[in-house]
């Protein structure tokens, strides 16, 4: 009997259920839910033999692939800890965070070999295994895990066994959320029933995967961003609660005509996307070609917003698909989701209504008043995590108590019209100050690309003797394009008010953004200020 609202327990439970159904798919290798529980047991054994046990931290260094997901539940089936682990990260950012996390057990890409030995010799790992290399550190995986043993004769886990998500945002090294596992099901997972009401027992979520599957037939979500980005990693959870399989993309970059390649194929019914950086080329290769689209029904962004024009561009491409912003972080979870109705354009603005457990406060811990245009920072209560690792004094700042409860404030701004409707702003910390006025990016980052011309765009704020900051854009143009500076400016003229418009523009060849699709504002600061 499925007792706990623990993520191995149910996974386990879901591959008792519905064991030949598919579970995920990544280039030519597709796993059933049984056959990705068994080879996650014998993974989970083989470190088990070698002493890795609970509260453990292991480190996921790959590119999206199986192995990704079966190091995942191999952790948690022995109550160990998986760590998300950037793979784009130079040996000294990952010695930074092999330490900051306190890592025992590694599992990497054998093609990041060299960055990964140079990061040991920092700070040694005493249980390293090396995927897709024949050289390079630690063992090889398919030979430890072919020796792990395959029973699940495992400890009884709980509830409060520990979820880790690493999380950079858009500025600062990374800090580690901690969730437990039943704080995050309900905050981030759509209560372990997406689409229904929340679970009230754990075994409310495997007899809902199980009419799933009995009534709809196949479902499958597609991550577009890699694994070791918060989005992609809820949205994989929230495809095998519903009984469904996730659709990995390959490889270290997004590749846009793959993802659609797969959505008559694969069945996808949900592509989850993070902002323009996939959105912009998600709707050009839509464009450029003929796909079968007729069994996706939702494509929703996370972790960036997708902007006006984008999200009505990816519309017209799919009028019979639901295009919406989700909004959220790694510290909050699900805050809300913004609609849209057939007949809004670009135009509309990021919003949905206010819910009980999310509001918009001032300075003083009140609630924003309704209609008074006053801009306050989004805050959520309910299931939160714990905080951040090792890091007392950040976690103070950020989880707060007031009202009565207590409140995660990720730094979000925005502000509540008349009818209690929350309308995003953007992120507090990269916030422009000119002149005494905020300036939001997003908004006239949005603006901006609006523009024919325009493919991608950052706006930063720069040192001004006169204004404190100067609005600029760094500004990537779409192949056969120009624009100069005088019609950017008029255009954007036309979008948002005066003291908002890029007083520079600076053109480069692409923009430079993390590899979850979230802008890099410390390299476009750099750029704008000619320092890269």
């Amino acid at each position: 009997m499925l007792s706990t609202f623990n993520f191995a327990d149910i996974f386990e439970a879901l591959a008792d259920a519905l064991p030949d159904k598919d579970a995920a798919l990544c280039g030519e290798t597709r796993l059933s839910f049984a056959a990705l529980d068994a080879r996650a047991t014998r993974l989970a054994n083989a470190w088990k033999a070698q002493g890795i046990q609970r509260g453990d931290h292991i480190g996921l260094l790959l590119y999206n692939s199986v192995e990704f997901l079966e190091g995942m539940l191999a952790a948690l089936k022995l109550r160990a800890v998986p760590i998300n682990v950037n793979y784009r990260y130079v040996a000294a950012e990952l010695a930074y965070l092999f330490d900051n996390a306190d890592m025992v057990g590694l599992v990497y890409e054998g093609e990041l070999s060299a960055e990964v030995a140079g990061a040991l010799a920092q700070r040694p790992i005493a249980h390293v295994l090396r995927v897709r290399g024949d050289d390079g550190p630690g063992d090889d995986y398919e030979a430890t895990l072919a020796g792990g043993g395959a029973e699940r004769d495992f400890e009884a886990r709980s509830s409060d066994d520990m979820f880790i998500v690493y999380t950079g945002g858009t500025t600062g090294m990374p800090r580690g959320v901690m969730w437990r596992h039943v704080d995050l099901l309900f905050a981030g997972l759509q209560g372990g029933v997406p689409g229904g009401e929340p679970a009230e027992e754990p075994s409310d979520i495997i007899d809902m995967a199980v009419s799933n599957v009995e009534v709809e037939g196949e479902m499958t979500i597609l991550p577009a961003p890699p694994l070791i980005h918060g989005n992609a990693s809820f949205s994989t959870w929230i495809a095998w609660f519903t009984g469904g399989k996730v659709c990995l993309l390959e490889g270290r970059s997004f590749d846009a005509a793959a993802c659609c390649a797969l959505i008559g194929p694969e069945m996808v019914s949900v592509i989850s996307i993070v902002g323009d950086a996939m959105g912009r080329p998600l709707a050009d290769a839509l464009a450029a070609a003929e796909y079968d689209v007729d069994p996706l029904l939702v494509v929703q962004s996370a972790g960036a917003v997708l902007s006006g024009s984008v999200r009505h561009q990816l519309q017209t491409l799919l009028p019979d698909a639901m295009i919406m912003n989700n909004f959220g972080s790694s510290e909050s979870g699900h805050q809300g989701a913004a609609f849209y109705d057939d007949d809004e354009g670009e135009e509309a603005k990021p919003q949905w209504l206010m819910k009980d457990n999310v509001t918009v406060i001032d300075e003083a811990f009140k609630p924003i008043e309704p209609g008074s245009g006053a801009v306050g920072r989004l805050a959520r209560s309910g299931h939160l995590p714990l905080g951040y690792y090792k890091d007392a004094e950040k976690t103070a700042a950020t989880f707060v108590e007031f009202g009565g409860k207590r409140w995660v404030i990720p730094g979000d701004m925005a502000t509540v019209e008349d009818d209690g409707t929350i309308t995003f702003l953007g992120r507090g910390s990269v916030c422009i100050n000119t002149g005494g006025e905020k300036v939001y990016p997003e908004e006239v980052e949005d603006a901006l690309k609006a523009h024919p011309a325009v493919f991608d765009t950052l706006v930063v704020g720069t040192p001004h003797d006169r204004w404190g900051q100067r609005v600029e854009a760094v500004v990537t143009l779409r192949e056969g394009h120009d624009a100069t500076t005088e019609a950017l400016t008029a255009f954007a003229r036309t979008r948002v008010a005066g003291y908002k418009v890029p007083r520079r523009f600076h053109v480069v060849p692409e923009i430079v953004r993390h590899p979850s699709g979230k802008p890099d504002y410390a390299w476009a600061k750099k750029t704008a200020l000619g320092e890269e």
